[in-house]
């Protein structure tokens, strides 16, 4: 897939609402969300958004898994009614996961997670202070531990990328999955 195209094949840039990498204004409160929210909520409808901000947080590995995971519950994707989408949250967990222990190990640390959700696809961002370019490790060897990140994200995903802004340092990978059927 994907790592040079910022946005994903028939995108045309950054949406007003800053899900595609553009702070929109007047941003949403930490963990705030555009669509429903709350346990028991029905089944995204239109376009959900949610972001989780880092700064001065310890542990965002696993913080940013419970606020994905919250957003998974609020927008139907969970409880999962089949293992199909069992398997689709799952995936969604393991790349916020990938994209988030990226920033830590190779960025300076991860600023921001978004993700944005619609009745076909959920994109997940994650901004860095980072100036290096993520990519698969190649050749790919399985047995070979760590570096498994970009090459997971890329397997998991319909396409991701990474999103720079001239003159302002860091830098968003975003990846985009299918929602379950």
């Amino acid at each position: 897939m994907s790592t040079t195209r910022p946005y994903s094949p028939g995108d045309r840039g950054p949406e007003p609402s800053g899900a595609s990498g553009t702070p929109a204004p007047g941003p949403p409160a930490e963990g705030a969300s555009s669509g429903g929210s709350g346990e028991g909520a029905a089944p995204a409808r239109g376009r959900q958004f949610r972001r989780l901000g880092f700064e001065d947080q310890s542990g965002v590995v696993p913080l940013a898994r419970d606020f994905t995971r919250q957003a998974l519950y609020a927008w139907g994707w969970l409880p999962a009614a089949t293992a199909d989408h069992r398997a689709a949250a799952e995936d969604v967990l393991l790349v916020v996961s990938e994209l988030v222990t990226n920033a830590c190990l190779h960025a300076e640390g991860p600023q921001e997670l978004r993700i944005a959700c619609d009745n076909k696809v959920l994109r997940i961002e994650v901004a860095d202070r980072g100036a290096g370019q993520p990519a698969p490790r190649t050749p790919h060897r399985a047995g070979r531990p760590g570096g498994h990140g970009m090459f997971i994200v890329q397997r998991l995903c319909l396409d991701w990328g990474v999103v720079r802004v001239p003159g302002v340092s860091g830098k968003t990978v975003w990846a985009e999955l299918g929602a379950p059927a």
